[in-house]
């Protein structure tokens, strides 16, 4: 058996006390696992809703800037008492060019597609809506019907804003 003196086991405890204060206590693989797997089942939650709302303020930007160019097409048609000439998908009518800039009709829909004017086509006498054309991301139906409810009574085949042709979808001005 080992006999130290007073001054050698007071120099190893001190030394024990040292090395036991160096050593920090750690999180072990498990507990950062649950951390890791908690903050993925949250942004599992999260994400999505967010996704839902920056899809619920496109249809809504949509909306509102389809009204806007619906209210310059009923001016243009009253102040004239003549329909603007239909310009092509994307392409800005001319008869515009006062209230609206090229950038703003140009520039393609919140939603994807470009805009564009029906004017004795597709059924109709007078539209101004979208077309999706492979410019951005094409919409389907459910889609479009939700926007509908924004701006109608969510019915693609009747109403204002309709359902023309295939991937054509408008706010009709007169039938």
């Amino acid at each position: 058996m080992l006999h130290l003196t007073t001054s050698q086991q007071e120099t190893r405890s001190a030394a024990a006390t040292f090395v036991m204060r160096k050593i920090r206590p750690a999180f072990t693989l498990v507990e950062i696992l649950i951390v890791v797997t908690i903050l993925g089942i949250l942004a599992a939650i999260v994400v999505p809703q967010f996704s839902s709302a920056s899809q619920e303020a496109a249809r809504t930007a949509f909306a509102t800037s389809l009204n806007s160019f619906v209210e310059i097409g009923e001016i243009y048609w009253m102040r004239n008492n003549v329909l603007p000439l239909d310009s092509g998908s994307g392409v800005a009518p001319p008869e515009f060019a006062p209230s609206i800039s090229d950038r703003d009709w140009e520039g393609g829909t919140p939603i994807g597609g470009v805009w564009d004017m029906e004017v004795n086509d597709s059924t109709v006498t007078y539209a101004i809506g979208v077309h999706f054309d492979g410019t951005g991301v094409t919409q389907d139906d459910a889609y479009m019907t939700e926007v509908d409810l924004i701006l109608d009574d969510g019915d693609l085949t009747n109403g204002s804003f309709r359902r023309l042709a295939a991937e054509r979808y408008y706010s009709v001005i007169l039938d």
